[in-house]
Formats: structure tokens, sequence, C-alpha cells
């Protein structure tokens, strides 16, 4: 056989192999997963919970009940502020996940922060997730209204105003529908329940399904 023609045949041997191997590797992609990570405090974490009641067990359940392939991290840590959050941020992103929520600024109101410093942490966890390409939900707090009409004002305002100067999605207020209500809330008045934590994954669920669609499209 010509030297060219014995080329020519291990080319397209080689050219086989390679298209072999690039299905083989997006074959394997389509079966993974979509990972959604949640940085957040106590609420994410579960306190007081079984795990298979932690809010990102429930949202899972949820997405993945309504036909949506998603894995979700649960990334929160008890008693966890922003400063908290943005320290960790590179851990998470270390993880490689295709989404993320940011659930954190309820310790901070808590403890009374200057809502400029919780903004300024919130402003460098989005930055960071921008930078990386990571399509990502904001999820709003409100401060206690004992705090003053000042820090209120300036508290409540900072998660519509970073999600737009990110272009982000906001679920304007964490505990809509549960907040104040004692059968949706453990002992402390602070927590959800197992309850609690259902109406909160049936209201926040299209918002997370919507940034998937958002991302995707």
């Amino acid at each position: 056989m010509p030297v060219g023609a014995i080329i020519r045949r291990y080319a397209v041997l080689i050219l086989l192999v390679n298209l072999m191997a690039l299905h083989a590797v997006h074959a394997r992609a389509a079966e993974e997963p979509i990972k959604l990570v949640i940085l957040g405090d106590s609420i994410t974490a579960g306190f007081g919970l079984p795990a298979g009641d932690a809010l990102p067990a429930r949202l899972e359940a949820k997405l993945r009940s309504d036909g949506h392939d998603v894995q979700i991290v649960n990334a929160g840590v008890s008693g966890d502020t922003t400063a908290g959050g943005l320290a960790r941020v590179d851990w998470v992103l270390g993880d490689k996940p295709n989404f993320a929520i940011v659930e954190l600024g309820a310790n901070d109101m808590l403890r009374g922060v200057d809502p400029a410093i919780t903004k300024k942490n919130l402003d460098g966890i989005l930055a960071k997730l921008s930078e990386a390409r990571i399509p990502t939900l904001l999820i709003g707090m409100k401060a206690a209204r004992n705090l003053g009409a000042e820090y209120t004002q300036a508290f409540d305002g900072l998660y519509e105003e970073l999600a737009k100067k990110y272009g982000v999605p906001l679920y304007p207020f964490m505990f809509d529908g549960v907040a104040l209500d004692p059968a949706l809330n453990q002992g402390d008045g602070l927590h959800p329940n197992a309850r609690g934590v259902a109406v909160m994954v049936d209201r926040m669920a299209p918002y997370v399904v919507r940034l998937l669609e958002r991302s995707n499209g």
C-alpha cells in the first residue's frame, strides 16, 4: 500500500477516535445534574431541623419533582454574617457550581451591623460570582422595625440596589409568608420549622426556575 494511503487511513482513524472521545465527554456532561450552591447562614444550614428538612434539601426535591435535574450544595453556616460569606465565597467557587443563591444578612441585622458594611460585603460576594460568570439569585432580607426608620430604610434597600447593580434576580424577602407566624417557626421565633421551610420553598422555587431558564435561554 502506498505510503500516502497509509497516512490518510491513519488520519481518518485518529479523527474517528477523537470524535468518539468528544461524544463520550458530552454524554457524561449531559448526565451530570446542574449544580446550584446556596451560600447562606443558619436558614440554609437547616438549624434545628433534620438534614432532609433543611431548605436546600427541600428545594432540591421540589425542583427535581418539577423535572429539573439539579443538585443543590448546602453552603450554609449557622451564625454566619455577610463578612463570613465573603470569606467563604472562594471556597464555594472551588466547588465549580453552575448557579448560586446568596442568602445572607440576617445576622448582620440582628447584630446591628452598619448596613453600609453589609452592602459592601454582599457587593464583594456578587462581584466574585459575576467575575466567575455564575448566574445568581439574591435573597433579600428586611430589618426588624425596632431598629429605627433610618436603619430599616438603609438595610431593606441595599438588596434591591445590589440586584440592579449586578443585574441579578432578587427574591425580595426570605421569610415571606413565614415571618412572625408561630405555627411556621421554631420556638425561638427566628428559624422556620419544617412547615415553614415548605412554605419558603414553594414561594422561592419559581424564582429559582426563572434563574435556570433565564441563564439557559
